[in-house]
């Protein structure tokens, strides 16, 4: 059986998997720096860098441990190269260098958001074409995938991802980082129907999206509330969090009907696929699956553990792009890296390329 090493860096989580041609995850790591950022409210760069240095090489024998087998068991290694944080990706990219030379193993690059967009061909055997949402901290998109290196963007957000609305909805709290599954677990507790937030973009066509201005509207129902009472309660932070939760749920599911329609008449065929972290939370996978069970369409969604960063989801990109014959003579780490290369960018452009 044709054994993929996939390494992963590009962001706060170091993961490594070792995953079968045949679709079978043998093994799937990953340390969390969740703690080490804990006290900054967000990410930090330079701290992320340098965790990933330290670790990669450990979860990798992790990974080859749980797996049961050796590096030169391995017929390919497979890496982020990007889109990500540089200090991460390159961690990422150097120390798969290091261990495709020193074994002489072939080694491919592989994009951060690909490994998502691709996770249901791993978790489900899904045939292209299919619709696939991609929704997470950094990114929010809808794509038609057609190919292992084929994706159509069909519509994206404009400015904030929804993950990282919820990160800055915590903050505004009070709550810690990371905010997304704290918002949630709020909201189970709160009335979605208190705050009147705004469903932005809902009134113009197409499927792009946009959410700064909820959190700006977050933020003033907040200030509104302290004003009047001196502070915020508990269950004031619940209902803040549950309307906010419930605002994002509505447009992505209205949005994602839009989608659906435009991919039925472009691609005949009825999947759509959802991945990313954001995934993971049930009020919004619960929108979408109504969504799509209203269009006639089948919903994937592959388990919580493949929906947030993981190994193994590089590891079957990987081979999907080896497999495919899509093997490049030089591998650089990315800051930026555009699944679709020909659509113009959504949040502007810069040097080195198109920020998304």
């Amino acid at each position: 059986m044709t054994l993929i090493l996939g390494i992963e860096s590009s962001c706060d989580d170091t993961a490594a998997a070792v995953v079968g041609a045949d679709r079978v995850i043998l093994s799937n790591r990953v340390f969390s720096q969740t703690d080490l950022h804990a006290d900054f409210g967000g990410i930090v760069p330079e701290i992320a860098a340098r965790a990933h240095a330290e670790r990669l090489d450990i979860v990798a024998e992790a990974a080859l441990a749980e797996a049961d087998v050796t590096l030169s068991d391995i017929d390919l290694i497979a890496v982020t190269a990007g889109p990500g944080l540089i200090g991460g990706v390159l961690s990422g990219v150097m120390f798969a260098k290091g261990l495709a030379d020193g074994s002489g193993k072939p080694l491919i690059g592989v994009n951060h958001l690909a490994g998502h967009a691709l996770t249901p061909r791993l978790t489900d055997g899904v045939p292209f074409p299919y619709l696939m949402l991609l929704v997470s901290g950094g990114h929010c998109q809808f794509l038609a995938v057609t190919g292992p290196d084929d994706f159509t963007r069909m519509g994206s957000t404009i400015d904030d991802a929804p993950g990282e609305a919820f990160d800055k909805t915590a903050k505004l709290l009070g709550l810690p980082q990371p905010g997304g599954p704290l918002v949630e677990a709020e909201a189970a507790n709160g009335d979605p129907r208190r705050f009147a937030f705004p469903r932005p973009l809902l009134d113009r066509p197409g499927c792009d999206m946009s959410f700064s201005g909820l959190k700006t509207a977050l933020r003033r129902a907040r200030d509104m509330i302290v004003e009047e009472r001196g502070g915020i309660t508990r269950q004031d932070r619940a209902d803040l969090c549950a309307s906010f939760q419930q605002a994002v749920a509505d447009v992505l599911a209205r949005k994602t009907a839009r989608a659906l329609a435009a991919f039925t008449e472009l691609h005949g065929a009825s999947t759509i696929a959802v991945a990313g972290g954001v995934a993971a939370n049930a009020t919004i996978r619960a929108g979408l699956q109504r969504a799509a069970d209203e269009a006639g369409f089948t919903f994937i969604a592959p388990p919580l553990k493949l929906c947030t960063d993981n190994g193994a989801m590089i590891a079957w990109a990987g081979w999907e792009r080896f497999d495919a014959g899509l093997t490049e003579d030089t591998l650089t780490a990315r800051p930026r890296w555009p699944l679709d290369k020909t659509a113009v960018p959504m949040l502007g452009s810069g040097k080195k390329g198109a920020k998304a």
